[in-house]
C-alpha cells in the first residue's frame, strides 16, 4: 500500500495511477451490455483532471464546497477526487434526501456547485436552488439535458475542463494541499432537528485507513475485489468502501442498488465486502423462508449442517481447522451444504465481510461464520470517521465490536460511556461550536453516546445508545437494542422497535418477515387474503407470542415484552421511519404509530 503518513487523497490517488496504469480500477454493471464493465486507472485519472480542470474554470478555490448528490457509481469518486484535487469540500448528500434535507445541507455548507446524479436528483436541487441565491452551477452526471441556464452535463463539463488553458494549475493545486485541509462535510441524519456538519479531514479518513492497513497487513492484497453498496455519502463506505481500497489498489465494483446486491453479488464474486446488518439479516431470512418448501431429507440435511456449523465456530473464529469428527463432519458439509449457499449468494470467494452501523444479533453472526463466512463486526461514527474498533480475522469474538485500532484509544467514564482518542477523530461540527464542544469532554475526548464494556481482552461490546435509553415508569433504565437484536433472531421478525420510556411495562411494534410468516400460515391451513389478514389473525399472534417467550427467556422480568403489535408494512426510507444508514427512526415511529402504541397502554401507560 502507498505511504500513508503526512500526505493527501489526491496525492495517494496519482500514486495509484502511476503504478495501476490500465488495470481495473472500478466495474459498474452496463445495464445495455447486461454485464460488468471495467474502468482503468489511467482512464479514472483523465476523467477526474478533466473534471478538476472544469472546477478550476468556474472559480472554485481551496476550501470552497462542492456539493454531490448521487447514488453510488463510479462518477461519485471522479466528482470526490476532482474536488479534491482542486482543493475544495465535497460535501455529499444522501441519495434518499428531499428537495428541503438537500436544500438546508447546501446552504448550511455554502456550496457554491452541485453535482446531481440523475434527472430526479437535478429536479430536486432545481427546486431547492429557489431559496439558494449562492449555488451558481449545477452539474448533471447523466446525460440529460436542460433548459435551465445553470445546468451542465458532466460530459460537457469535462470537455470544458479539456480546453482549459492553464492545466498545470492542477497540479500545483495538489502539491499545495495539506493532510489537516478539511476534505469534506458530512451532515449527520438526525432524527430530531437540523443534522450537523461533520468536518472530516484528508488526515482523518488517510489515518483511519493507515491503522486498517497496519492492523491486517497480512490480509490485504491488491487483487482483492469489493463490491459496493452502502451508501457514499456515509463515512462507513466513505473510508471503507472507497479510499481504504483505492489506497490498498483493489478493484472496486458497483452494485446497482441495495436490492440487487445478491444477484450483483452472483455477477462480482467479491473477495469481500462491507455492511450494515440488514444485508445479513434479509439473507439469513430468505434462507429459512425457503426452508419449509424443501423436501424433509434437505430439511434433515440443513438442520444437522447448521448444528455442525455452530460447532464450528470457535474454530473458524479463531482461524483453525476443527479437529476430529467435528473437522470431518465440517468438510462434508462444506461440500454438499456450506459451499452450495456460498455459491448461490456470490460469497463462494469471500475472505472476509465487514458488518459495521448497528448491531449484529449473534444468530445471523453464528450463522455466516460457522459456514466459514467471517463477519468481522466493527464500530464507528461519522464523526469518528467511523473505524475506532474492529474484530481481527484471527480472533472474532460475535456480539463484540472487536479491539480498538492500534492509534487509537479507547476508555469508558464512570457513567459507562464509551470515549474515544485518535486521528480519525473530527475537526469538529461545521459552523456549531456549541454542538462541538458538547461532545468532547475536557481532556479532548470524542464522547461517543454509546454505553460499553470491555472484556478481557480489551474488546468492547456496545450495550446501548444513552439517548435511546429507556427509563421505565418504575425508574428502571433498559437498552432496547440488545432486546430488539434478540428478536430479530426469529425467522418470523424482520423489523422490531421497543417502546417504554416512562411506561409501566415494554411493548413492541413488530415487523413480520412476511415471507416466511405466510409460508407458515399457508402450512398451518390459515386463510388469508393479504397481509393485513394475517397480522390480525389470532392464530398468527399466539405464535409470534411463543416466539417472543422464547427468545425473552435470559431477560430480567422487567425487560419482557408484555404486549406486541404486529404492522402491515416494512419500515423504508421512504415512509420516513429508517435512516440513510438503515437505522430506526425511534422518535418518527413513535410519534407515527403514536394509536397503536397508546392501545398498547390501556389506561394509559406511565405513573
Amino acid at each position: 500500500m502507498s505511504n500513508l503518513k503526512n500526505t493527501t487523497i489526491p496525492v495517494i490517488f496519482q500514486e495509484q495511477v502511476a503504478k495501476y496504469g490500465d488495470r481495473a480500477c472500478v466495474a459498474y454493471r452496463d445495464k445495455t451490455k447486461g454485464q460488468y464493465v471495467d474502468i482503468s486507472w489511467n482512464e479514472m485519472d483523465r476523467m477526474v483532471r478533466n473534471l478538476a480542470l472544469f472546477l478550476l474554470s468556474a472559480g472554485v478555490k481551496k476550501g470552497d464546497r462542492v456539493g454531490l448528490f448521487s447514488p453510488n457509481r463510479p462518477e461519485w469518486w471522479i466528482a470526490d477526487l476532482a474536488i479534491l484535487s482542486v482543493g475544495g469540500v465535497n460535501v455529499p448528500i444522501y441519495a434518499t434526501n428531499s428537495a428541503e434535507e438537500s436544500r438546508y445541507i447546501l446552504a448550511n455548507s455554502g456550496s457554491r456547485i452541485c453535482i446531481a446524479g440523475t434527472e430526479d436528483h437535478l429536479a430536486r436541487i432545481i427546486e431547492a436552488k429557489k431559496k439558494l441565491p449562492g449555488l451558481k452551477t449545477l452539474v448533471i452526471i447523466d446525460n440529460v439535458r436542460s433548459s435551465n441556464k445553470s445546468v451542465i452535463t458532466m460530459a460537457d463539463a469535462m470537455k470544458k475542463g479539456e480546453s482549459y488553458k492553464k492545466k498545470g494549475d492542477l497540479d500545483k493545486r495538489i502539491k499545495a494541499l495539506k493532510p489537516h485541509d478539511l476534505a469534506t462535510i458530512i451532515y449527520t441524519s438526525g432524527t430530531t432537528g437540523d443534522p450537523k456538519g461533520v468536518m472530516l479531514t484528508h488526515e482523518n479518513f488517510i489515518s483511519d485507513a493507515r491503522q486498517i492497513n497496519n492492523d491486517f497487513r497480512d490480509y490485504i492484497e491488491d487483487t482483492h475485489v469489493l463490491l459496493s453498496f452502502l451508501p457514499l455519502s456515509h463515512s462507513l463506505e466513505r473510508t471503507a468502501g472507497y479510499y481504504f481500497p483505492l489506497f490498498a489498489g483493489c478493484k472496486v465494483a458497483f452494485a446497482e442498488d441495495f436490492s440487487k446486491v445478491v444477484d450483483n453479488m452472483n455477477e462480482v464474486r467479491p473477495t469481500f465486502i462491507i455492511s450494515v446488518p440488514r444485508l445479513y439479516e434479509k439473507i439469513h431470512s430468505v434462507i429459512l423462508s425457503r426452508l419449509p418448501e424443501a423436501s424433509a431429507p434437505k430439511r434433515l440435511m440443513f438442520r444437522l449442517a447448521m448444528a455442525t456449523a455452530k460447532k464450528n465456530l470457535p474454530y473458524v473464529c479463531k482461524e483453525q481447522q476443527a479437529p476430529g469428527l467435528l473437522g470431518l463432519r465440517v468438510k462434508i458439509f462444506e461440500k454438499l451444504v456450506f459451499s452450495k449457499f456460498k455459491k448461490g449468494l456470490g460469497m463462494d470467494r469471500m475472505d472476509f465481510a465487514v458488518s459495521g452501523g448497528a448491531p449484529l444479533s449473534v444468530s445471523d453472526a453464528e450463522f455466516f461464520i460457522g459456514m466459514g463466512i467471517r463477519i468481522l463486526e466493527g464500530f464507528g461514527l461519522t464523526e469518528t470517521t467511523p473505524v475506532t474498533n474492529v474484530n481481527p480475522p484471527w480472533n472474532v469474538k460475535p456480539g463484540t465490536v472487536g479491539p480498538p485500532l492500534s492509534e487509537t484509544r479507547v476508555k469508558i467514564s464512570d457513567e459507562g460511556e464509551l470515549l474515544i482518542k485518535g486521528p480519525q477523530v473530527m475537526k469538529g461540527y461545521y459552523k456549531n461550536p456549541k454542538a462541538t464542544a458538547e461532545v468532547f469532554t475536557k481532556d479532548g475526548w470524542f464522547k461517543t453516546g454509546d454505553l460499553a464494556r470491555f472484556d478481557e481482552d480489551g474488546y468492547v461490546s456496545i450495550t446501548g445508545r444513552i439517548k435511546d435509553i429507556i427509563v421505565t415508569a418504575g425508574g428502571k433504565n433498559i437498552s432496547p437494542q440488545n432486546i430488539e437484536s434478540s428478536l430479530k433472531a426469529s425467522k418470523f421478525i424482520e423489523q422490531v422497535a421497543i417502546i417504554g420510556d416512562r411506561r409501566k411495562y415494554l411493548s413492541a411494534l413488530i415487523i413480520p418477515a412476511f415471507d416466511t410468516l405466510e409460508k407458515w400460515a399457508k402450512s398451518k391451513g390459515i386463510a388469508f387474503s393479504d397481509v393485513n389478514d394475517l397480522v390480525r389473525n389470532p392464530e398468527v399472534n399466539r405464535m409470534m407470542q411463543e416466539e417472543i417467550s422464547r427468545l425473552m427467556k435470559s431477560y430480567a422480568r422487567v425487560e419482557q415484552i408484555r404486549k406486541f403489535t404486529l404492522m402491515n408494512a416494512e419500515w423504508t426510507q421512504d415512509t420516513g421511519e429508517i435512516t440513510p444508514s438503515l437505522k430506526v427512526k425511534r422518535r418518527v415511529v413513535e410519534e407515527k404509530y403514536r394509536d397503536e402504541i397508546e392501545a398498547m397502554y390501556p389506561g394509559g401507560g406511565g405513573d
